[in-house]
């Protein structure tokens, strides 16, 4: 069972799925879904689409360089089946499937060490706007250094407000 990558978002393609492009130059295009194929053909960079493998790994959301996906490539030379080498190459199979997934989670937390500090900030800076919500009344009676100084504005009336008084 041959497997392919859709050309435009990366994801696997089984036997039986997808579209296939052949470009006059017989360059083979193969897309999983519509939504690639209609992407590709208004010329969109896959790099630029959000939702592709292309940009999560230009933007830094998926590992890019990493051994694990070594073994992924695609290999066109036939080999001998020998029982010894199956049962070694399934157990290593597992044992690399357990890295890739310990250095993916490694990744993911690295990436969201900035972002808890980011939401305490925005929480902070929150509760400092709207400390009457969280504070009782008397409480910032008796405290003054728990309320927030107050902003004047002075507006002008627009001229749609003028109009309207000149109207009445």
């Amino acid at each position: 069972m041959r497997l392919e990558k859709c050309w435009f978002c990366s994801s696997t393609i089984y036997p039986g799925h997808g579209i296939q492009f052949v470009r006059n130059d017989t360059k083979i295009f193969r897309f999983c879904r519509s939504k690639c194929h209609k992407n590709f053909k208004m010329k969109r960079n896959p790099r630029k689409v959000k939702w592709t493998k292309a940009y999560r790994r230009l933007h830094g959301k998926d590992m890019t360089q990493d051994s694990t996906f070594e073994f992924e490539r695609k290999r066109n030379r036939p080999e001998r089946c020998d029982r010894n080498l199956t049962e070694e190459t399934l157990r290593a199979i597992k044992k690399i499937d357990k890295v890739r997934a310990e250095r993916e989670s490694r990744h993911i937390a690295r990436r969201m060490q900035g972002k808890k500090a980011k939401e305490l900030r925005e929480a902070k800076k929150e509760l400092d706007q709207s400390i009457s919500l969280v504070k009782a009344p008397l409480a910032l009676k008796e405290d003054p250094s728990l309320i927030l100084p107050k902003i004047k504005l002075n507006v002008e009336p627009s001229q749609a407000e003028q109009n309207q008084s000149m109207e009445e």
